[in-house]
């Protein structure tokens, strides 16, 4: 019998499976999809966050950056309170290339969340994100 944890991975490792399918005629790659899916919410964050976000270390982010950024999606800038650090941003070139990431990823989330009423997919966001929380604070607990 499954585990909650090991049902909720089966499930992400196969919806990200589908959305790698149907993002490869666009050229992304699910670190490319994922990366700049993060940095449309959320443009300008600093490397070491993305990364965090991204579920990474660091030195295979700035692989996948350097893959974005050499096809004029993203650009790093220095961070204006971090010397060392770099904020990432998308570009305007990216623009197209994300609505029809967002128009493919819209389709299969629709695909995947049918039969289920908006209550329950509002519900189950609850759920996921109370989870989350407490892992949050696990993560960050100092004992």
């Amino acid at each position: 019998m499954k585990t909650l944890g090991m049902a909720l991975s089966c499930l992400v490792r196969q919806w990200r499976w589908v959305n790698d399918e149907r993002l490869k005629p666009l050229g992304l790659t699910q670190s490319r999809w994922i990366t700049l899916s993060h940095l449309k919410y959320e443009d300008g964050m600093q490397q070491h966050q993305l990364a965090r976000l991204v579920g990474v270390e660091s030195p295979s982010l700035v692989r996948t950056l350097d893959g974005l950024e050499s096809l004029s999606l993203v650009e790093r800038r220095p961070c204006e309170n971090d010397r060392r650090g770099k904020t990432v941003h998308l570009t305007d070139t990216a623009s197209e290339l994300v609505t029809e990431m967002d128009l493919i990823l819209d389709d299969t989330r629709a695909q995947v969340l049918a039969g289920l009423s908006a209550q329950e997919i509002k519900e189950f966001t609850r759920m996921v994100e109370h989870i989350n929380g407490n892992l949050h604070r696990l993560t960050n607990h100092k004992g």
